[in-house]
């Protein structure tokens, strides 16, 4: 109980003990499921097992769904059912993730302690009867989770066929409202603003007469208007995600071997997560990605989570959930992947910088919400045509794996992602959606602004990071492109200012500089300290639904000549003008402007822009910095992308996103063909079959 007591006090309330993230060595790529096999309707371990090393499965995930199952009644805990599977894999040299279970409590706990379920806002409660419906702050569930996770570490921590460990799973905060919850943002703010005074000033709490004078005066976040408050609320979420992580990755760190790496499941859907403050002290980044099939898999999703998650630790990362067969909570959308989709998909990630490819998962589960995410198997469970895919491409994996791990991406163009300005534009919204998300998309990874983006980047072959303001690592791009900066301290933007100034290129979108830290406006011209490096001021807005921009300045056509939702009516100082609206009154004031600061250029874009607009731009500007290739010279539906290998070679993949056989012309140096094993010549003609890949090694 001592030890329990301690870890929490230290672990939420005084800060981690230093925990040294591994730098983990790969020595091929990792491919392999989840498998639950307490979930199946009889026992067929051992023909499960034998399925899996017959198709060549390398590695299986364990352990993150059951808690009930390890501790069935309050401190009695049950480990052989897990013994037998661990077991059986370690023998059939396959090797083991077991995750902690914290994600599912266990139904004695919600029953002798309902206090542990979420309260959400205005106080809405959770229920029992689905995952992750506890409030993950809660001292009662922190207890019970310690101890489970204590106890399994000291039975599985020694045992040679766990590789890895994974702590909870795709943690959110999870809408929490709880009063615990309340009174830990309530010190958070004691700590960081000081005194309730000094609070009134930075929120402007004086509006409307909210000023506190003591902080019990502190309003719940329920009913709660100001943008300073709600910003600061967010923050505090992502805060709570990452010390439950990092508490988590202690715990865990104390018992492993130095050869077992920890990492946790993210989403890339969720936005309420600090993904770099969170995996601080883990080995490894690990990402959950599901995307379109048939004719709706376009690679985009894979691009964007490698991109993103690659770039949090600046090194490579593992799949541990991704599309089997197919997905959803019920049979509204179910697209089983075209042949060769699954294999081509597992090329994607490796290309992206991914050492690992799970699926989830190994079957198909015969009852419950997930009944139609399937898994390698179906409800049958027998070998099929998903299994023979995946037993190819694990063969092709054994021989040239070796070739493709630890692929090191030398990327010069950069996405500057800033979760303060995801939220406040969300919490401010610009648009008719009411948030910075695209409205009714399904596309529902990220912020539209950065979507587009990134899109476009993934389109035209142009490798990227992402960068983020708490170290932007400006010096290591030539361009650096920054969606709406909504939100930024004078740090950052002077950062911004220099990095012009230096010889760098800029593209950056409107609303930039607008607020400080805090979701406060600067009263001054806008965009505030990046008004010398813009080139212009302004002083006024408007939404617009939809305009031309006047003489088609980059050639699109008149029907895709359009902007779109916001323009600001830019005052030229020192810029050039691109563009300028086709509108009687708006005609005044250009809509995107160039401005040449110090070595460097900063090309701004006042309005949102079509698709086409964007290609054009994105590609002046990397002409601009001398970074066209000739991959430039291909686009989606061939999308090409490269990295160095361990022996310093560079590996190239191209991907066929179509039904149609495509050819093109291999730019490059002579290489070799690493799946066929067959020599590809400079300048040589090549053919790609539809929903395939090509991997030249030069």
């Amino acid at each position: 109980m001592k030890t329990l007591l301690i870890t929490l006090v230290l672990g939420l309330f005084f800060g981690l003990k230093p925990t040294m993230a591994q730098d983990i060595k790969f020595e091929n790529i990792l491919y392999g499921a989840a498998y639950y096999h307490e979930y199946m309707p009889s026992d067929r371990l051992d023909k499960d097992i034998q399925l899996m090393k017959d198709a060549g499965i390398s590695v299986i995930r364990v352990g993150e769904s059951t808690w009930s199952l390890f501790e069935p009644r309050e401190g009695e805990f049950e480990f052989e059912w897990m013994d037998r599977i661990i077991d059986g894999l370690h023998k059939a040299g396959i090797k083991v993730i077991l995750g902690t279970p914290t994600y599912s409590i266990p139904a004695w706990l919600w029953y002798k302690h309902p206090e542990v379920l979420l309260t959400y806002q205005k106080d809405e409660k959770a229920y029992y009867g689905i995952r992750q419906n506890m409030n993950i702050t809660n001292p009662t569930f922190l207890f019970y989770s310690e101890r489970i996770i204590r106890e399994m570490m000291k039975h599985y921590a020694k045992h040679p066929g766990i590789i890895g460990y994974q702590v909870d799973n795709e943690t959110t905060s999870r809408g929490v409202n709880n009063y615990n919850f309340q009174v830990g943002f309530v010190n958070h703010l004691k700590k960081k603003f000081g005194t309730p005074q000094n609070l009134n000033k930075v929120w402007g709490l004086q509006y409307w007469g909210m000023n506190i004078d003591s902080w019990e005066e502190l309003a719940p976040k329920d009913g709660i208007t100001n943008t300073g408050y709600k910003l600061e609320w967010e923050r505090y979420n992502r805060k709570a995600v990452a010390d439950f992580l990092n508490w988590q990755t202690e715990i865990v760190s104390e018992y492993k071997r130095d050869d077992q790496f920890i990492m946790q499941c993210f989403m890339p859907s969720v936005q309420d997560i600090d993904q770099v403050e969170s995996a601080k002290n883990m080995d490894v980044m690990a990402v959950n990605v599901y995307h379109g099939q048939q004719d709706e898999l376009t690679g985009n999703e894979i691009a964007f989570a490698g991109d993103f998650f690659r770039s949090v630790k600046q090194k490579n990362y593992l799949i541990t959930e991704t599309n089997a067969q197919t997905i959803g909570w019920n049979s509204r959308i179910q697209q089983p992947p075209y042949p060769g989709q699954m294999r081509q998909n597992v090329y994607a990630h490796i290309g992206s910088g991914a050492n690992m490819v799970e699926y989830w998962h190994w079957h198909s589960i015969h009852y419950g919400q997930e009944t139609y995410w399937k898994g390698v198997l179906s409800h049958d469970l027998q070998p099929n045509r998903a299994y023979n895919e995946v037993t190819k491409t694990a063969q092709e994996l054994k021989r040239i794996g070796q070739k493709l791990v630890n692929l090191k991406k030398e990327n010069k163009v950069a996405i500057l992602f800033s979760h303060d300005s995801n939220d406040a534009l969300n919490i401010m919204p610009f648009d008719q959606s009411g948030s910075a998300w695209e409205s009714g998309s399904n596309d529902f990874y990220r912020n539209r602004l950065v979507a587009q983006f990134h899109k476009i980047l993934y389109q035209n072959n142009v490798g990227v990071d992402f960068i983020f303001p708490e170290n932007p690592r400006f010096e290591d791009y030539d361009l650096v492109i920054i969606p709406s900066l909504y939100i930024a301290s004078d740090e950052l933007l002077n950062k911004i200012n220099n990095y012009v100034k230096n010889g760098g290129h800029v593209i950056m979108q409107f609303k930039s500089g607008f607020c400080d830290e805090n979701s406060m406006v600067r009263p001054v011209m806008a965009p505030g300290p990046l008004r010398e490096s813009v080139g212009f001021y302004y002083q006024e807005f408007s939404n617009i639904k939809e305009l031309a921009l006047g003489n088609d300045p980059f050639g699109v056509g008149a029907e895709k000549n359009k902007v779109n939702t916001w323009a600001e009516y830019i005052i030229l100082e020192t810029a050039k003008p691109l563009a300028w609206y086709d509108h009687q009154y708006f005609k005044e004031y250009p809509a995107l402007t160039i401005n040449n600061f110090g070595q460097g250029t900063l090309l701004y874009e006042g309005c949102i822009v079509s698709d086409e607009i964007q290609e054009k731009i994105i590609r002046q500007e990397l002409e601009r910095a001398k970074l066209m290739t000739p991959d430039q010279e291909l686009q989606w539906p061939l999308i090409a992308k490269s990295g160095k290998n361990e022996n310093g070679n560079t590996i190239r993949f191209y991907y066929n996103y179509s039904s149609q056989v495509k050819t093109f012309t291999y730019p490059y140096k002579n290489g070799n063909e690493l799946i066929s094993n067959r020599k590809i010549n400079s300048n040589e003609s090549v053919s790609i079959d539809p929903w395939d890949v090509i991997i030249i090694e030069e």
